[in-house]
């Protein structure tokens, strides 16, 4: 597959104003409108079964500490867990039960740079027969998805085999490189990508950049596409960090936005959720409106993930762990707010089965205000 040169990554006078550089701000958030009734004489369709509208959560423990600029975030069958560094472009497994470190490998052609490095992480759906680990990360050229063999047989430090790149050519920039990367119920690996900066990439429907992405595990474009020859899935994006699927296999994923509004979308294959031309809810004929948006103060949104009947979205600028509860496509209340400027910026979101949730803090990004024991990965119970 042919590289494709970045855009050029120009940073607007205001263009990331709500992104990952933004100072921590207090503020409410606007919460989502109920969803509409049934059409008059039409018979009112069975409510999906939701979650209690108001939620709570409770940090069970601190499973460890130390991390340096961690990102990605995935979890071995055993319950151990690989956190990547951006900016140090190691992988770290992580014990399940007593947090205790260690580095299994660097990957070898990440190219740390503003909001650029290794990013994502995903376990293959085969990973008992092939020990595949995938990753997301930016280069001197492109941003790229490549996978590895782990061989746990192998000293640590190099138990990464040499990167077996999937798909290449995804646009880089200083700012706005997407990174969430994730296999869907599927079987088919997803991707969340960004705009660079140069807004007018995520309407063309011909670049990577402002992108939920679908392929084959091997990089291929998937039946059921939108286009029978492209990975392009959805379009009309500023910059994809959070993708996870609910109980219905509906895929949902959170988004930057730029002064205004921060969102929450239903991914549909082949719709334009808007960017540049719409930033929240429009109303605009054509494009697809978020579920839910908030204040660029109270989220600037980045890993989510699906537990207990609600989305939960951490926020980088806001501080802040949101819980959207859903019944079915729709919110089922307002989106509610946890640990507001208590672990600072919120990085990912990882479900831990039932009412379980891994999330990763992201105070030593260069954007916050890095205390002891910066960064950390805590679990929650959540309901």
């Amino acid at each position: 597959m042919t590289a494709v040169l970045a855009a050029a990554a120009l940073l607007l006078g205001t263009g990331c104003s709500s992104g990952e550089d933004g100072p921590p701000t207090g503020g409410r958030s606007a919460g989502s409108p109920p969803a509409a009734s049934a059409p008059s004489g039409s018979p009112t369709p069975p409510k999906p079964s939701a979650p209690p509208a108001k939620g709570a959560v409770a940090v069970v423990s601190t499973l460890t500490e130390g991390l340096k600029s961690p990102w990605g975030l995935a979890a071995l069958p055993d319950g151990d867990l690989l956190v990547s560094s951006r900016d140090e472009g190691t992988i770290t497994r992580v014990d399940g039960e007593t947090g205790a470190k260690t580095v299994i490998g660097s990957v070898p052609g990440v190219a740390p740079a503003g909001e650029g490095g290794l990013l994502g992480l995903a376990i293959s759906p085969s990973y008992a027969s092939d020990h595949l680990v995938y990753a997301y990360f930016t280069t001197e050229s492109d941003n790229r998805i490549a996978r590895m063999l782990y061989d746990e047989r192998r000293p640590a430090g190099q138990q990464l085999g040499a990167p077996d790149t999937v798909l290449r050519g995804i646009p880089k920039g200083t700012v706005h490189n997407g990174g969430r990367i994730a296999f869907g119920p599927d079987g088919m690996l997803y991707a969340g990508t960004g705009e660079t900066g140069d807004t007018g990439l995520a309407q063309d429907e011909k670049s990577l950049a402002g992108k939920v992405l679908r392929m084959t595990p091997d990089g291929q474009p998937v039946h059921g596409n939108p286009s029978a020859d492209s990975v392009v899935y959805s379009y009309g994006h500023r910059n994809v960090q959070g993708l996870a699927w609910d109980r219905d296999k509906r895929l949902w994923a959170a988004e930057f936005g730029q002064n205004t509004w921060d969102e929450l979308n239903l991914i549909e294959p082949g719709k334009n959720y808007g960017w540049p031309n719409t930033e929240g809810k429009g109303g605009r004929t054509g494009f697809v409106d978020p579920v839910a948006q908030w204040s660029t103060a109270d989220a600037s949104p980045s890993g989510i993930a699906v537990a207990a009947g609600s989305v939960w979205m951490a926020g980088l600028r806001g501080e802040r762990l949101w819980r959207i509860p859903l019944a079915g496509a729709e919110p089922a209340g307002d989106p509610q707010a946890f640990l507001e400027g208590r672990y600072g910026r919120l990085r990912t979101v990882l479900a831990a089965g039932g009412d379980k949730i891994w999330l990763v803090t992201s105070e030593t990004d260069g954007r916050g205000t890095p205390e002891a024991g910066d960064d950390r990965i805590l679990q929650l119970e959540v309901r």
